[in-house]
């Protein structure tokens, strides 16, 4: 019910233009460096990942024929793509200063959550895509289709649950935000701030 509650306030609060609602609080700055020091651990984990199989695909290519070469070669492939979104997405969270406004923490918690769910989304169709390529070269007895299909399966695999091991931690760290809501008061003269005396 709680959750409920929240989330009707959020949307109602989405609606008010943002500078009307523009709100500092300082325990925000603590709440984002949480979510922002997230992002920085997914990317080096991703990023390592993107190496390994990197490093795997070039060596096991080199000396592998076959499906099995074509494997290592779509995972090399697939995780230079990969590598590349580490960095560019680390390189924006350490540069990512923890904001203390309420709305804007709202936004960028909001984005977070539906970039990984559309992430997921994604990583399920190129798992059903690396199936399809699988089969397909079974049934033309082409190597090539079935090693990239059970590599795009593989890479597939590893995003859904990158994905949704990152989103249920910022799942979980969203349900802090209904606390700052009751830092807030509405006033005929707008919104004012009410920080609760340490006890």
């Amino acid at each position: 019910m709680k959750n409920i509650y929240f989330f009707c306030l959020a949307s109602m609060v989405l609606l008010i233009h943002s500078e009307a609602f523009s709100q500092e609080i300082p325990a925000l700055g603590l709440y984002n460096e949480t979510r922002i020091q997230y992002n920085e651990s997914g990317m080096i984990i991703l990023g390592a990942w993107a190496l390994g199989n990197m490093v795997w695909g070039g060596i096991g290519a080199s000396h592998t024929s076959g499906q099995t070469k074509a494997f290592h070669q779509m995972n090399l492939y697939w995780n230079s793509v990969n590598l590349i979104i580490a960095g560019i997405g680390y390189w924006q969270a350490t540069r990512e200063v923890p904001s203390t406004d309420l709305f804007e923490t709202m936004k960028s918690q909001a984005s977070i959550e539906k970039i990984l769910l559309v992430n997921a989304a994604l990583d399920i169709a190129y798992m059903a895509g690396g199936m399809y390529l699988k089969e397909r070269g079974f049934r033309l007895s082409k190597d090539k289709f079935v090693g990239f299909g059970k590599s795009i399966i593989l890479q597939g695999a590893f995003l859904f649950t990158f994905d949704a091991l990152m989103y249920t931690f910022h799942a979980t760290h969203s349900k802090e935000l209904p606390a700052f809501f009751e830092q807030v008061s509405f006033q005929p003269s707008g919104l004012t701030l009410s920080i609760p005396l340490a006890k």
